[in-house]
């Protein structure tokens, strides 16, 4: 009997990108790139009309954010499962996507064969967690364990922090952002607010010591 093949959607905003999926997944007879978006509007155009098995998705999108866009997900297919695959590292999505029912979480640095188990897992139902990412999650669930300052921060409080300590202009936050420049400086106020810093240099700084945006 010949396998179950998975169908994909990709999306990720870099050509180059998708060609190297493409490239990785030569080997997996049983895996096969049905669809590609570089946006997410041309992602949920695609999850409209067609039909596949796994969404592989880029946090980084020029038109939302890929959280955003795995919450649409969710909400026109519960059941179709998303894995993130991001140049960012646990630290910064991994728990948030999670929460937002992601099957898994990826760096751009993982190698063929972990992401072709990610993809088979999550595909057939599951979760793919790494250890760190467990220990996370379980943190994260647990009300009495302390909270660091960029957890504190809803989804969207979160993007304004990326975008702070990106550079980004506050005009050009607001467009990414498909918000106004003045709801952008409220949630820039929120964000100083619930993580206790009084600056952009301080935000700035706390996320290269965390980590949080490679």
């Amino acid at each position: 009997m010949a396998p179950r093949i998975v169908r994909v959607l990709l999306v990720d905003d870099h050509a180059v990108v998708r060609q190297g999926l493409h490239l990785m997944l030569g080997a997996a007879a049983d895996i096969r790139i049905d669809g590609e978006a570089s946006n997410a509007r041309e992602a949920m155009q695609q999850v409209h009309e067609r039909t596949f098995d796994l969404v592989i998705a880029d946090v980084s999108l020029p038109d939302a954010s890929g959280l955003e866009l795995l919450r649409m997900i969710k909400e026109e297919r519960p059941k179709l499962p998303v894995l993130m695959l991001s140049m960012y590292t646990e630290e910064a999505y991994a728990v948030r996507a999670m929460q937002l029912g992601a099957a898994g979480y990826l760096t751009k640095t993982v190698d063929a064969g972990v992401l072709i188990e990610a993809m088979r897992k999550a595909a057939g139902g599951g979760k793919y967690v790494t250890p760190a990412l467990a220990e996370r999650l379980a943190t994260a669930l647990d009300a009495r364990s302390p909270r660091a300052p960029h957890e504190r921060l809803s989804t969207r409080e979160f993007e304004v922090l990326r975008h702070i300590v990106a550079g980004t202009s506050l005009v050009e936050a607001a467009r990414e952002m498909h918000l106004s420049p003045k709801t952008v400086t409220t949630y820039r106020a929120r964000v100083l607010e619930k993580t206790g810093f009084s600056s952009n240099a301080e935000l700035m700084r706390y996320a290269l010591e965390s980590r949080l945006f490679d």
